[in-house]
């Protein structure tokens, strides 16, 4: 698997997490805005797995460890770590995934996984920048989401 894809390969995950937390501290310390507990432990939360969560499942979670229980705590962590960077919406899923990349200018592209949810990133690469150039359209962002089997889920189902 590609070197920018990250989700789907085996890993060092710890090492994932220690670089992408490093990252955050970074980014945020760099805007000049405050990385405080509540949109640490968010982040923390979404790269345990390379899953998107949903809001209230993050919210469950900062519940259950006393770090809030009103739904605008979890929808403004994510915000915040979507703002900055640090976390992606997949709106297919209406749910959100830490960034694979934080700190690289990137237009995300996810392959999410329709057996076990899994999803992984990989940089976009310009999918409308030829049709968008002749038509006179400046693209500024895209996202691109694709849906299917997972390298893991198709070797059961081969089985």
């Amino acid at each position: 698997m590609g070197k920018d894809i990250i989700g789907f390969d085996t890993h060092d995950h710890a090492g994932c997490i220690e670089a992408a937390m490093q990252m955050a501290e970074r980014t945020c310390g760099e805007a000049g805005v405050q990385f405080t507990t509540t949109r640490r432990r968010v982040l923390e939360i979404l790269l345990e797995s390379h899953a998107a969560m949903g809001a209230y499942d993050v919210l469950a979670r900062l519940e259950a460890e006393g770090l809030g229980s009103k739904p605008p705590v979890a929808y403004r962590a994510l915000g915040f770590l979507v703002d900055h960077g640090l976390a992606h919406r997949i709106e297919k899923l209406n749910a959100f995934v830490a960034c694979a990349h934080p700190g690289a200018r990137h237009d995300p592209a996810f392959m999410i996984c329709r057996t076990c949810g899994s999803v992984a990133e990989a940089r976009a690469e310009a999918p409308m920048g030829a049709s968008a150039a002749a038509s006179g359209f400046q693209v500024e962002s895209t996202v691109v989401e694709a849906e299917g089997l997972c390298p893991k889920c198709q070797s059961r189902a081969a089985v």
